[in-house]
């Protein structure tokens, strides 16, 4: 964390996100106290490699459904291994389906979207929760996703994200929500992701599992993008609002109190 501060502290892009990580630094007793439980745990794997730009590119992409309208039209941005963009809208707006053109999950009916052959990236959003197979436990879940890789590699990561000793053998079913949500996080980090898609990673987790995801994204080394309510995880870990709106992606200037201001 230390690292990011000196390279970005007379960044005035990145002012907002080093404020929130000297912050960080002040409370990090507190926060260690915090991630040493294991309910309170998000440690988000190194990629080894970083590929050069461009990451992901639109050009002029537009999006409808099949026998539907245009969702979204002539869509132009850039993600790159430093973003860390929220992206907010009403419910309905199409922020999940801005987030699957840019997974891959889909294509857009005109125009394009460039995602660098070498970016991995990782998407989190309920569906990975509500796909977990709960007739096993998360160790069993790990040795299925990824056969051949060694026990002991999948325990060390799932212990990343505070999911260790007999919790990681435990029934999947009888899991919290928020302890599903590490599992889930934990299968769709594991290839060390450069990028991270997040949709409401908020859900089902308390305040200081928050603050524990919010230590977690701050310290990774790579680009963020998620789609959220949660006003203390935006303003904590991003320096970036993208506003959805009638089609259109539109960065926004202010901060998320601005942006709730100027909703009213």
């Amino acid at each position: 964390m230390q690292t990011f501060i000196d390279k970005f502290r007379y960044n005035a892009k990145r002012a907002s996100l080093v404020q929130s990580r000297i912050k960080a630094l002040e409370r990090m007793e507190h926060v260690d106290a915090v991630v040493s439980d294991p309910d309170y745990k998000f440690e988000f794997p190194t990629p080894d490699d970083r590929p050069g730009p461009p990451i992901i590119s639109f050009s002029d992409a537009s999006f409808g459904y099949p026998g539907g309208p245009t969702l979204f039209k002539n869509l132009n941005f850039g993600i790159d291994l430093d973003s860390r963009i929220a992206m907010v809208g009403p419910n309905g707006i199409g922020k999940s389906t801005i987030l699957k053109l840019i997974s891959g999950d889909l294509q857009p009916t005109s125009g394009t979207v460039f995602r660098s052959p070498k970016v991995r990236m990782a998407v989190f959003n309920q569906h990975h929760v509500d796909g977990l197979d709960l007739t096993v436990n998360p160790l069993l879940y790990m040795m299925k996703c990824y056969p051949g890789v060694p026990e002991q590699k999948l325990r060390a990561h799932l212990g990343s994200f505070g999911v260790s000793g007999s919790l990681a053998l435990q029934s999947m079913y009888t899991l919290s929500g928020g302890q599903k949500s590490r599992v889930a996080f934990a299968k769709i980090t594991f290839k060390k992701p450069h990028i991270i898609l997040l949709d409401e990673p908020s859900n089902h987790l308390d305040l200081d599992a928050v603050e524990a995801l919010i230590q977690g994204l701050l310290i990774f080394q790579g680009g963020v993008l998620m789609v959220s309510h949660d006003e203390h995880l935006i303003t904590g870990s991003v320096d970036e609002l993208w506003v959805v709106s009638e089609g259109r992606v539109t960065p926004f200037s202010g901060t998320f109190k601005d942006y709730k201001k100027m909703l009213k």
